[in-house]
Parts: structure tokens; C-alpha cells; sequence
């Protein structure tokens, strides 16, 4: 077993290290439960975070100690847990019993703060795991990062600012499109910050390889056909934002040639691709009405990073220059990736409303304590922002304010812009440029 104690070396690394929105999250649940899970898609900087607050560290898939630690923690899981606290476990999902044992551990030794784990898929035999955590653990979900914990953003208008009514006229970090059309394809990997742009892009396709020939099968040691598996991505990114069902994505895949694929098989590669956490959907949002609409239910399709979505269509900056219109589906995903990071942050969760009679919100940004802000997402440009603004205006009218109150804000969130300020209307019109927790 190699229990590695943070070198002077690693804490170097540490001190170099860039700041995430979850910190904050990670220390407030490490002072209130024995286990901290932090879990999300590979290379989005799970270990890193977990280490920036760790006391010592057992890496589960060392080449060089697999074996040996797979052993122990079959036969002797406490002696894994030994070390400075906390402690963090990586990819502790390839010894699935480890839960129960940490259970186990921290009742026994009535600790918190006492472990780490994290992991970049759900494990494989969840029947090895009997309890289900519930007042050992928490659970912390990371995305890659959003352009506030990457630099692109400046932060000024923040989200707790707008819930507040406290927010005031800012400036943005304005960037033209060309630069954000980079921003969506590069995506907020941590490992693709200090590198060039070519190869930061470059990036993205590799992962977008990795997954298909790889990881997608790994999951849950079930074969995929890796064509198949890059044929679904495709269709997928082409529906980003979207309620599309199984048939269509079927379809979409198929393109006339005869072939055949049942919804069940597509169904199995995306439910795989969720439990790496390549795939993340957004849940319908349904709020108290002042007149009965039925309100559409389906999950809305989304990539959990855009450079995803960009890679697996095979297109770059240039491209989504040249096709505005493919780069409006893909900005609305980087930004629905930043809108998740901050809404946790605030003890919150991104929704999406849409109704039978077409009428369609982006993003509801609602937290625990039942407030709530109205959310559509733009690219720019006047007209869109007109659209944006009527939408806003017609839901908010909608909504039981007696059962559920005023909403606290409606905001327009755009690519660019040189302000963030809020109209006569009262509707705020936001750069992403500007926008941080």
C-alpha cells in the first residue's frame, strides 16, 4: 500500500493552484459529514481540488500499488484509510466495498472531515455497496471550470448580488466572438489553460476519442461499438438544448441507410455516457401557474462542457464563425455549464421551462430557500435580445406570485457586451463576461 504524504514538492503544486467555486462547498461539507464524494468527468480537476484540502492522499489506480490496494481493500479496507485527515481516495469507484467501509470507519472513530473520495464514474457492481450513505456522506458533483474560476471572466455582477437585488451597473470583461467561439470549443479543462490554442483544441478531440473508444465501454465492462458510440455523440451535440427522443436521435444516426438500432441500445450508450459524466441533462422546471398548462416533463439534452459537443461534430472556432446559428446551441451550453457551477455554489440548481404551448425558458436558477431568477441565453445582437425579453416577461406573467413570489430577477445572459446593467424594463442584460457565484 502507498499512503503518499503531500510532498513539499506537491504542496508547491497546491500553491500554484487555481481556485474553484467548489472549494467553499468541499470545506463546508468536510466541517459536517465524515465523507465528502466529489465526483464528475475525468481531467475537470476533481483530484486537484480534493488534494488542495487533503492531508495525505492514496492514489486506488497506481500501476505501481493496484494490485496490493484492490487486495486490501477486499480484505483489511480500514488500513486504506490510515493517513493525515482528510484523506483523500481517488477513483475510489474501482473498489466499490470501500463505501461501506467508510461508513463503517467514521462511525466508529465518530469523525468528520475524515475522508475524500473521488471518482470519474459511478461504479460498475453498485451491488457490492449496501448502505447508502445517508448522514456519512455528501456529495459534491464538479464540472469543468466555468470562465470565472478560468480568468476569461472578471466576476463583477455576481449571482448572489442579483438574488440579493443588490447588483449594480458593471463593467464586463467584453471579448469579441472569435474569442468566445474559441472558449466553446477549448471548453474549461484546467490542463488546457497553460497550453497553446491549437493544442489546447486538440484537446477536446482527444477526449472526445478517449471516450468513444474507451472510457464508454469501461464504465460498466460492457463492449460499445466505438462508431456507434461516436455516431450517438454527434447526434447528441447536434440536439444540444433540446427535448429530442430516443426515435429521433435513431433517425439522426441512421440517416436513411437501411441499418437498425433499437432505442434501448442508443438508451444504454447515453446512460453510460451519464455515469462518466460526459452527459449531464437538465430536469424540467414546473412552478405554480396562475392558469392549468401542461408543462413538458422530458429532460433537455446537454453535454457538460460545449468543447464536447464541438469535437464530437468535428468543428472549431472557424466553423461556429461561419454557422451562427450552431454557435448559439453551443454558447447556450458553456453557459448553462457556468450557471450550474454558481447555482450550486449558492445552494442551488438550474432548471429549464417549457410548456405545450411552446413557450420556453433556458434556465430557472432556483435555490433551496424557494427563490428563484428567470434566465434566457442569448449570443447578442438586438433582435435576439428583444426575443429574449419578450419570453422573460410573458413566463414571469404566468407564474403564481402568491404561491411562489416575485421572481428575484430576469436576465438576458449574452457571449459579449462591454456592460452588464439592467434595463428600464427591469430586465438585466448580462455578458458571461462578467458573471461569477
Amino acid at each position: 500500500m502507498q499512503i503518499e504524504i503531500l510532498s513539499s514538492k506537491k504542496m508547491e503544486e497546491i500553491d500554484a493552484y487555481r481556485h474553484r467555486v467548489s472549494d467553499r462547498i468541499l470545506k463546508e461539507q468536510l466541517e459536517a459529514t465524515g465523507v465528502v464524494l466529489v465526483q464528475g468527468p475525468k481531467w475537470c480537476g476533481k483530484t486537484t481540488t480534493a488534494i488542495h484540502s487533503a492531508g495525505s492522499v492514496l492514489y486506488m489506480d497506481d500501476p505501481r500499488q493496484v494490485a496490493n490496494n484492490l487486495s486490501l481493500a477486499e480484505n483489511d479496507p480500514l488500513q486504506l484509510f490510515e493517513g493525515l485527515k482528510p484523506k483523500v481516495i481517488d477513483e475510489w469507484q474501482i473498489a466499490p466495498k470501500l463505501w461501506d467501509a467508510a461508513r463503517f470507519y467514521v462511525d466508529k472513530h465518530s469523525m468528520v472531515g475524515a475522508l475524500i473520495f473521488t471518482g470519474s464514474a459511478v461504479p460498475a457492481d453498485m451491488s457490492l455497496v449496501t448502505h447508502t450513505g445517508t448522514g456519512r456522506f455528501a456529495w459534491l458533483t464538479m464540472r469543468p471550470m466555468s470562465l470565472w474560476e478560468s480568468g476569461e471572466s472578471n466576476g463583477r455582477m455576481s449571482l448572489l448580488s442579483l438574488f440579493a437585488g443588490k447588483a449594480d451597473n458593471v463593467v464586463s470583461n467584453d471579448m469579441t466572438l472569435e474569442r468566445m467561439a474559441y472558449l466553446v470549443c477549448r471548453g474549461g479543462w484546467p490542463g488546457t489553460l497553460r497550453l497553446g490554442e491549437s493544442t489546447a483544441l486538440r484537446q477536446a478531440r482527444n477526449y472526445v476519442d478517449a471516450v468513444c473508444s474507451s472510457d464508454i465501454s469501461r464504465v460498466d465492462n460492457v463492449e460499445r461499438n466505438p462508431d456507434l458510440a461516436r455516431r450517438i455523440m454527434h447526434s447528441y451535440a447536434r440536439h444540444q438544448g433540446g427535448q429530442v427522443p430516443l426515435g429521433t436521435i435513431a433517425a439522426d444516426i441512421l440517416g436513411g441507410k437501411g441499418e437498425s438500432v433499437s432505442n434501448d441500445t442508443i438508451a444504454s450508450y447515453i446512460t453510460a455516457l451519464r455515469k462518466i459524466f460526459v452527459v449531464e441533462d437538465m430536469p424540467a422546471w414546473n412552478p405554480n401557474l396562475r392558469s392549468k398548462t401542461a408543462i413538458r416533463t422530458s429532460d433537455t439534452r446537454y453535454f457538460v462542457d460545449p468543447s464536447i459537443a464541438a469535437a464530437a461534430m468535428g468543428i472549431g472556432p472557424k466553423d461556429l464563425m461561419n454557422d451562427l446559428s450552431t454557435f448559439g446551441l453551443l454558447f447556450e451550453v458553456l453557459a448553462i455549464r457556468d450557471l450550474r457551477v454558481y447555482a450550486e455554489a449558492l445552494d442551488g440548481h438550474v432548471r429549464h421551462y417549457r410548456d405545450r404551448n411552446g413557450l420556453e425558458c433556458d434556465a430557472v436558477i432556483h435555490l433551496r430557500n424557494g427563490s428563484y431568477g428567470l434566465v434566457e441565453i442569448k449570443i447578442g445582437g438586438e433582435t435576439l435580445i428583444e426575443e429574449g425579453a419578450k419570453t422573460l416577461k410573458k413566463l414571469a406573467s404566468k407564474i403564481d406570485t402568491d404561491k411562489m413570489g416575485e421572481p428575484s430577477f430576469l436576465m438576458i445572459l449574452t457571449a459579449h457586451g462591454s456592460y452588464a446593467f439592467r434595463r428600464s424594463d427591469g430586465i438585466w442584460i448580462v455578458p458571461i463576461g462578467s458573471l461569477k457565484d
